[in-house]
């Protein structure tokens, strides 16, 4: 059974970095896509970005692409988030997600994800 535990999260001011991690146990990590949502209050959950099993740049949601950036360590199985100035919109409960037969069109369809963390808070103080 794959399992993801996300770390990291806290309360930031705006223009602040957050880096939040996700491990990943049960399976190599290079076996899986893995990828980043997030949900902020009384909005629907967001595609942050998805670092893909066969390697290769990853993909970023348009509000997030110039300011965070996925990478991953496969001997720490573990999975980052880099966020950058950050913003009092960013402000969310941020999961990782990952699948071992995500297709590139599907990296955004948070129901192509079979195994999810619990999520970590992430508040942005203006």
């Amino acid at each position: 059974q794959v399992t993801l535990v996300e770390s990291g999260g806290g309360l930031v001011q705006v223009g602040d970095s957050l880096r939040l991690s996700c491990e990943v146990s049960g399976s190599a990590l290079n076996r899986l896509s893995v990828g980043w949502f997030r949900q902020g209050p009384g909005k629907e959950r967001e595609f942050v970005g998805c670092i893909r099993s066969s390697g290769g740049r990853p993909y970023y949601g348009d509000s997030v692409k110039d300011r965070f950036t996925m990478s991953r360590d496969n001997a720490q199985k573990t999975v980052y988030l880099q966020m950058n100035n950050l913003q009092s919109e960013d402000t969310a409960v941020y999961y990782c997600a990952a699948s071992a037969t995500l297709i590139l069109s599907s990296i955004r369809n948070s129901n192509m994800y079979a195994y999810w963390g619990q999520g970590t808070q992430v508040t942005v103080s203006s």
